[in-house]
């Protein structure tokens, strides 16, 4: 309950964890958890089949949801898991797994594909404002389910079917896990079970895997060290051991019943695809992803609230390391580590989504016990925080930068001449991190002393949430369905079973009961592209270039689709239509015949016909 009292806004009575804010009671927690979780839900399903935001976008590549899904249709279609040389389920099992069972409970369609990350969307709202009502408080909770049910970014991968929001959904699950564990030790079997799904989701989950196996390893020997009678040592102890038993357990079964016997498929698709063929792994290419890391496309921008209160709050647990609890710690880790491993492999704007989770629970953490950082902190010496300088330093460049692009959203991307922006922002970060640590005695102490009304902790939110809303709203104002449309064009035009060859026929296929043969630079039925007779038509992209969904290739500029079109040099453009993926969403694609002597598609009339737009 909220009321007013002479010394300012309180929220129900003072927790039993002594923390400052105050707490809800748990009949008013259960409330605001059941009205966000279905606000949550409201949000994920609303147009069910709407094209991703494009004006401006947040980096969902939505042709990659029936690429991602390709198996599970096979199988829920065809009978079979695998009709060609693409196999995405030895990238991700547990998405294709998923997404069979969707299918075969609901049928092969759009909709379908995308139930999946919805539902685990709104569970992982629901699964981190519980985590953070133990970890913190109920008031911390509810922040942190609102925060994460609404933020824009988060809620649109949701109601993608790719592997990125689907991963966070399992990592989110094994936090958690982690953070329940500490009251009842099995539940760490749930968090290392969960650690290693979303591994088998996405690859770039194993920092989290990592992150999860240290800090439990940590735990246990700070528990080991403690007094052997005490009974909160003995749970920890207990905790660390079941997680750490929960990843070992779940990473042998996966070894023994999916890597191994599938090894070289598994190898390939993990190592040579995902890996070999990234950009480069110099020291130049590690510094140019730090410094643009928070200029990839808006991602920061966005949210620049919650990324300045979890920046701090990531910091201030500095000070207390070894006496936060390990759920908090490992909110810590998962957004230090996540961001080296960004550094390390990529910055696209869809591969930041795991960076969301744990920024909304330490922000949802510090409003809601309404401190940024210990009181202990004025303690800390001026030698120890100059240990944590580094840190300090790339945590405000992180701050500095987001604020600094805000003049340019929605208009430069990292590569289109950063550098004033990037070197202003450092300058910046360096200068406040040396005063900072000048006056570190004064500074210290007062950051120390800071703590707010409740008032305001609830305005922060509401403000971040307002935000949030106003881009879902002005999204769905605009929206479109073009994607889905065309998806059931293609299904009039070409009768069901016909090869089609093509990534961006996967993306049109799940609404029709086409077999796209994907095309990928060096994988996917690349060695036979050229003389695939049988293969009668291709779908590409027109607009913004020819072969888009492929990208340019870095030596002859041309998409690898070019290769399949110039081994037929007959070819006929059948049909030219809309669909939305580039920024402005107003782009092309085209279905062709490769070899119009034979027969040829037909309309409704079963009239062979060439469309333009």
């Amino acid at each position: 309950m909220i009321h007013a009292t002479a010394k300012g806004l309180q929220v129900g009575v003072r927790g039993p964890r002594g923390l400052a804010a105050g707490d809800l009671s748990r009949a008013q927690f259960a409330v605001a958890l059941l009205v966000i979780v279905f606000a949550a839900a409201a949000l994920r399903l609303a147009y069910p089949v709407a094209d991703p935001p494009t004006s401006p976008g947040v980096g969902v590549v939505w042709h990659d949801e029936g690429a991602w899904v390709h198996n599970a249709r096979n199988r829920a279609l065809f009978g079979t898991w695998t009709l060609d040389e693409w196999n995405p389920m030895y990238v991700t099992p547990v998405l294709t797994g998923l997404e069979y069972g969707s299918f075969r409970l609901f049928g092969v369609g759009l909709r379908q594909a995308r139930l999946v990350p919805e539902l685990l969307g709104v569970l992982s709202v629901l699964l981190l404002g519980l985590g953070v009502a133990r970890t913190a408080n109920r008031f911390a909770g509810a922040l942190a389910a609102m925060l994460l049910a609404t933020n824009f970014v988060y809620l649109t991968y949701n109601r993608a079917a790719t592997i990125e929001g689907t991963m966070v959904a399992f990592l989110v699950i094994a936090w958690y896990g982690y953070a329940r564990a500490a009251g009842s030790p099995r539940w760490g079997l749930m968090a290392g079970l969960a650690a290693v799904l979303a591994y088998f989701t996405k690859a770039s989950a194993v920092f989290f895997v990592a992150a999860l196996g240290f800090d439990a390893v940590v735990s246990l020997v700070v528990a080991t060290r403690a007094d052997r009678q005490s009974p909160d040592a003995a749970m920890a102890r207990r905790a660390a051991f079941f997680t750490l038993a929960g990843l070992a357990v779940a990473g042998l079964l996966a070894m023994i019943l999916f890597v191994l016997p599938n090894w070289h498929a598994y190898t390939f698709y993990n190592w040579q695809i995902s890996v070999t063929r990234k950009p480069s792994y110099g020291l130049r290419a590690f510094v140019d992803r730090a410094s643009q890391l928070p200029l990839a496309a808006d991602f920061f921008t966005r949210m620049w609230l919650v990324l300045v209160i979890a920046v701090g709050a990531a910091l201030g647990s500095l000070v207390a390391w070894r006496r936060v609890a390990p759920a908090e710690r490992l909110l810590v880790l998962w957004l230090g580590l996540g961001v080296l491993e960004l550094i390390a492999h990529d910055i696209q704007e869809r591969r930041l989504l795991f960076l969301i989770p744990p920024m909304v629970a330490l922000a949802a953490v510090a409003l809601g016990r309404c401190r940024l950082v210990a009181a202990e902190i004025a303690d800390v010496r001026p030698t120890r925080a100059w240990l944590a300088a580094p840190l300090l330093v790339y945590g405000l460049y992180l701050v500095a930068a987001a604020m600094a692009r805000l003049p340019f959203m929605y208009r430069i991307d990292p590569g289109e001449h950063p550098g004033p922006v990037i070197r202003a922002s450092a300058v910046l970060a360096m200068l406040l991190a040396l005063a900072i640590h000048a006056t570190w005695r004064r500074s210290g102490a007062w950051l120390g002393r800071q703590q707010w009304k409740v008032a305001l902790s609830l305005l922060v939110a509401t403000l971040v949430v307002a935000g949030d809303l106003v881009q879902f709203g002005q999204w769905a104002s605009v929206r479109t369905c073009k994607n889905y449309e065309a998806m059931v064009l293609i299904g009039k035009w070409l009768p069901p079973g016909t090869l089609v060859h093509g990534k961006l026929a996967n993306g049109l296929a799940l609404e029709n009961r086409i077999r796209p043969v994907f095309v990928g630079r060096g994988f996917g039925n690349y060695a036979d592209r050229r003389t695939r007779d049988d293969v009668r038509y291709v779908v590409t992209y027109v607009s913004p270039f020819i072969g888009y969904e492929g990208g340019r290739d870095a030596a002859s500029g041309r998409s690898i689709i070019y290769d399949v079109l110039d081994a037929y040099p007959q070819r006929r453009v059948l049909h030219v239509f809309d669909v939305a993926e580039s920024p402005g969403g107003h782009d092309a694609a085209m279905l062709v015949d490769k070899m119009p002597g034979g027969d040829s598609a037909r309309d409704n009339n079963g009239d062979t016909q060439s469309r333009s737009r």
